[in-house]
């Protein structure tokens, strides 16, 4: 046996000292009353030095319990059981004698039951097991043996003949269970092997997705910042709808890869959820402004209509919310070729839930399939896709996140009719906020004249920031790497910094803590560039105390305007950054 199975008994034993000790003061008790001597409190006293000696023999296990034990250790060990026994159970042979017919009942039966629990906590070592029994064993057959031949009461054998078939019972219910407590053990052990097989493909599921965004933004951003900056040329007719083509193309590429991200996070058990105050009329105004155009080119009307019991702001996770609106009008101007698109809002003040409906006069869902429409990779046929594109994640990862809030998201529909889809979140309605004034830069005027560092170690990449800042006025100084980056940083004072994350020599978290640590750039504004888009990506960032956190493939639009925002920050703050 391996010292693991003396280690538990050693524990075992500790756990239960104080219950053999307060069983042991019951039965001095019984004894007491039984016999009326004081040979009970002798026999009590003896316990406890017993006792005291099994709590020192087998503390080195207890508290090294990879303690692999030696030989005279084990002798030590089953000595030091079987003097336990051998004492505790030796109040049964005075009650055998003393006690009269009620003594001999309850030594009988405290005995076997010291045969009970010995033989079931001690099975996984046989030594220690047969040095607990034997002494048990010779009480609970010696006894009535003893009074069938010295007392001449024959009638007696009787009681150690049960006594035999009591033990073999007890061998085959020990053996029982040994061998259910082996297949658990086994199971847990290969349940520990699986689970520890499934850490390890979750952990290279991770990995692999962060380097599959990472490789696939990167070359995204080319083609898509090369196509921007396509589009700001003179074109005509022709070559504008071919750039569009590529934009379209690029966004579709872009939302897949998010959903991708969206659905490995929610699976994962990884998604976090944000809370804050959204501005209900605003958010759905803005989603409609997005789609009204996408929907009357299919020549379909869009209509939001809120009911006046609606609050103006509620506190729930902006982004996802808008997330899961985005979906559902996504899919809706998707299948509506005809007729009209309604966003329904609602509130419940029962249980302070807002109510989202999306209904669509669209070609419908057969009921057959209505109810897989919400499982990953799903639609409603295979010419689905080859009709509409898309990979059916949408509405799978819109129903997870409604539910991961706390909420549900349901469909309702007819074939050759249309579908409703119904978001129902509990959300807390809260006043709006007092209106702040804020300074809108225009990214055209606040960067004129700014020095921006630029870190990345792709040359495309370099000369894509360059074409898309430089029509701003701004002046670029570019670097390939981390190390470059610090040293430009201590050389020269820039109004914002941006830094890339994967790049040889230094990278770009350990570049932007040496920024940070020392310099004319201590607190510049900070905006982390890179193809690396997972949260954990995002949380190593902010820890930099970053300004913004930017996606590859880069939006134009967003770079220049967050660019802006941080060359605007008081000069007086930047400037307290110098020594």
């Amino acid at each position: 046996m391996t010292s693991s199975g003396y280690a538990m008994i050693a524990q075992v034993r500790f756990r239960e000292l104080k219950t053999r000790i307060g069983l042991a003061a019951f039965i001095a008790v019984t004894a007491w009353f039984m016999t009326q001597t004081l040979w009970s409190l002798g026999w009590f006293a003896a316990v406890i030095a017993t006792q005291a000696v099994d709590w020192i023999v087998f503390r080195p296990l207890r508290r090294t319990p990879g303690l692999e034990p030696s030989t005279a250790y084990k002798v030590a060990l089953c000595a030091t059981a079987a003097l336990s026994v051998i004492v505790y159970s030796a109040i049964s042979a005075y009650l055998w004698t003393a006690g009269g017919d009620a003594g001999r009942l309850f030594a009988i039966i405290q005995v076997a039951g010291g045969l009970l629990h010995v033989s079931l906590h001690m099975h996984h070592v046989r030594p220690l097991l047969f040095s607990a029994v034997i002494p048990h064993s010779l009480y609970f057959l010696g006894l009535p043996i003893y009074g069938a031949l010295a007392e001449g009461k024959p009638h007696e054998m009787l009681i150690a003949v049960g006594g035999v078939l009591y033990m073999m019972h007890l061998v085959v219910a020990v053996r029982q269970s040994s061998a259910t407590m082996g297949a658990l053990q086994s199971a847990n052990d290969e349940a520990r092997a699986e689970r520890s097989k499934a850490e390890v493909a979750s952990a290279a599921k991770s990995e692999f997705l962060a380097v599959i965004s990472h490789e696939i933004r990167t070359p995204m951003n080319a083609v898509i910042s090369a196509a921007n900056l396509l589009r700001r040329t003179r074109l005509d007719r022709e070559q504008r709808e071919h750039v569009s083509m590529l934009l379209d193309a690029g966004d579709v590429l872009v939302g897949l890869l998010n959903d991708v991200l969206d659905l490995s996070k929610i699976e994962a058990g990884k998604m976090q959820l944000e809370s804050s105050v959204v501005d209900l009329r605003e958010k759905l105004g803005s989603l409609g402004r997005l789609w009204e155009p996408k929907a009357a080119a299919n020549g379909v009307r869009m209509k939001i209509e809120i009911e006046p019991g609606v609050p103006d702001c509620v506190r729930t996770d902006p982004l996802r919310l808008q997330q899961m609106l985005f979906n559902l009008l996504s899919n809706a101007v998707k299948f509506t070729d005809d007729g009209s698109i309604t966003v329904a809002v609602d509130w419940r003040d029962a249980d302070n839930r807002l109510i989202l409906a999306v209904t669509d006069t669209g070609c419908g869902i057969p009921p057959e399939r209505l109810a897989h429409i919400f499982d990953s990779f799903e639609q409603v046929d295979a010419g689905t896709t080859r009709k509409y594109g898309g990979t059916g994640l949408g509405l799978a990862i819109s129903r997870r996140l409604a539910e991961i809030m706390g909420g549900r998201l349901t469909a309702e529909s007819v074939v050759g009719e249309g579908s409703t889809f119904v978001l129902s979140l509990p959300v807390e309605a809260v006043a709006k906020p007092a209106a702040e004034p804020r300074r809108r830069a225009s990214s055209q005027k606040e960067l004129q004249g700014k020095v921006i560092l630029a870190a990345d170690d792709h040359p495309v990449n370099r000369r894509i920031l360059t074409l898309l800042l430089e029509p701003h006025g701004c002046q670029i100084v570019l670097v390939e790497n981390g190390a470059e980056a610090v040293e430009a940083a201590r050389s020269q004072r820039f109004d914002a910094i941006l830094m890339d994350m994967q790049m040889p020599v230094m990278d770009g978290l350990e570049a932007a803590a040496g920024i940070r640590a020392e310099g004319l750039n201590r607190r510049t504004p900070m905006i982390a560039l890179t193809a690396n888009a997972m949260d954990v990506h995002r949380a190593a960032w902010d820890a930099t105390g970053v300004h913004a956190f930017l996606t590859k493939p880069i939006d134009p639009v967003l770079l220049a305007a967050t660019l802006a925002e941080a060359c605007a920050a008081p000069v007086e703050e930047r400037q307290s950054a110098v020594a």
